[in-house]
């Protein structure tokens, strides 16, 4: 037993060294670790990006469905399980470092028969029986010399750092996307209700022309136009409602509710909400710090380059120190005596060779998947880049949009007012009025779209950003119904 102790003990001073390339982060360009480059970067800030960035809009409905989101959510649950799964998988691959170990007790009943003995029983005897007892334990213990368990448990602890990243990364998209549905239900609610406000007044336009037309001061033209206008306006609202409720919907199954359970508040909201100051935004090199998905495959990278080492190892021998000890008696009660004792204990080598066809394969095959990995983490690092660039140019833009569409609202509401005492006073004709009037449903129209789609912008900068997990709530299942409030 003793020596068996040692040749342990040297086998854990053999186990240094271990074969396949060692991990290293691979660098990226200087360039992506600085400051945005897109003019649109002159509306937001260059501080820090924030954390919790749905709390910048100002908005307590809004907080809490993000909230009940990273909470409930069915995606971010399944990534969570598939984290533990993982854990769960990196401490199996640690027990390798430990001994292999068993028990085992047994009990015999056997019969020789005269002929089986072959005459040495006695004259008249035609067999004897005996009983065997035995307790045995058994241990091997697999000596790490090439690294295989070393690079097995590197891959596994990777593979539980990049699962963690896509619980990160899945919290980063459910926040997102129950912030950008919030926004949806309510742009359309505003939609909606600029256009049942569009109808009122076409409609009164309609009635209007109507009683001039039988007065004999108009036409079947004019009348046609102002019904065409009216009746354009009351389409709209069936399709806005629509879409706002569909909203709701997928609202309540983003916080792991049915969808009948509609959230009370989000139906109230009539305007989309949006942030009023300037958004921080960092630079290239907080972003790829940040960015769940980054960091996933990175992680992933590691876990393969990892691998590259166990397939390595299996091109050299393996070592196992096997050993035994057991008390075998005919008798029970003589288990504990010294003639009843037994062991073995030397080691075992194993080795594929001459053929390492499929070792030398199998090496060549994690190579790939380590290339693969490298080449997917640089194509995620540049999309990161990408992403926040776009968010940034398509937010500038929906600003300046938003503001040219608040003038164009300004100035068309003031023309149709004009246009309407211009009418009254019988300086304009009716159609002049229904021209005027057509382009201020048109540029509230647009001004009630682009309100809801700088939100939706906002809400698609903050996600290019990746924050949001950092303080996440651990995930739960929801039990039973629960209505907003």
């Amino acid at each position: 037993m003793k020596r068996l102790i040692l040749s342990l003990m040297a086998g854990s001073l053999l186990a240094g060294c271990a074969v396949g390339p060692n991990y290293q982060r691979p660098e990226t360009a200087p360039t992506a670790a600085g400051p945005f480059v897109d003019p649109g970067t002159t509306k937001v800030s260059p501080g820090a990006a924030e954390g919790e960035w749905w709390r910048l809009f100002k908005d307590p409905v809004l907080d809490r469905l993000v909230v009940e989101a990273l909470s409930y959510n069915t995606d971010i649950r399944q990534a969570s399980a598939n984290l533990k799964r993982a854990r769960a998988q990196l401490s199996e691959t640690r027990g390798q470092r430990l001994p292999t170990t068993g028990a085992n007790g047994s009990y015999t009943r056997s019969r020789t028969g005269a002929e089986s003995a072959q005459g040495a029983l006695p004259a008249g005897v035609d067999g004897i029986e005996s009983d065997f007892f035995q307790l045995g334990f058994d241990a091997s213990y697999e000596i790490d010399i090439f690294g295989r368990v070393t690079r097995s448990i590197e891959a596994a602890r990777g593979d539980v750092d990049a699962a963690q990243a896509a619980l990160d990364a899945a919290r980063v998209a459910i926040a997102a996307e129950t912030a950008r549905t919030y926004a949806q239900a309510c742009g359309f609610a505003a939609q909606a209700e600029v256009a049942r406000e569009t109808v009122r007044l076409q409609t009164r336009t309609l009635e209007l022309t109507q009683r001039l037309f039988e007065a004999g001061r108009g036409t079947v033209r004019d009348v046609d136009q102002a019904r065409v206008l009216a009746e354009n306006a009351r389409a709209q609202v069936p399709q806005f409602e629509a879409e706002r409720r569909a909203a709701l919907y997928a609202l309540a199954t983003l916080t792991g509710k049915p969808p009948a359970e509609l959230d009370a508040a989000a139906s109230q909201c009539a305007t989309p909400p949006g942030v009023s100051a300037l958004i921080p935004v960092g630079d290239g090199q907080a972003l790829l710090a940040r960015r769940p998905d980054v960091r996933q495959a990175e992680r992933s990278l590691a876990a393969a380059t990892a691998r590259v080492g166990v397939a390595t190892a299996a091109l050299y021998p393996s070592i196992r120190l096997l050993g035994s000890v057991s008390l075998g008696a005919q008798n029970i009660e003589d288990l504990g005596k010294g003639s009843s004792f037994n062991f073995s204990l030397g080691p075992l080598l194993s080795w594929s060779i001459p053929n390492l066809t499929a070792a030398r394969a199998q090496v060549r095959q994690a190579e790939a998947g380590a290339e693969g990995s490298l080449a997917a983490f640089d194509g995620t690092v540049l999309t990161a880049l990408r992403e926040v660039e776009q968010a940034l140019a398509r937010y500038s833009g929906e600003i300046e949009r938003n503001v040219a569409l608040r003038r164009a609202d300004a100035a068309a509401t003031n023309a149709a007012r004009i246009a309407i005492l211009r009418f009254e006073a019988g300086r304009d004709s009716l159609l002049q009025r229904i021209d005027a009037e057509r382009d201020r449903a048109g540029t509230r129209a647009a001004l009630a779209q682009s309100n809801a789609a700088l939100a939706e912008a906002q809400v698609a900068l903050f996600k290019a950003l990746g924050g949001g997990w950092e303080s996440a709530p651990a995930p739960a299942r929801r039990e039973g119904p629960v209505s907003g409030s």
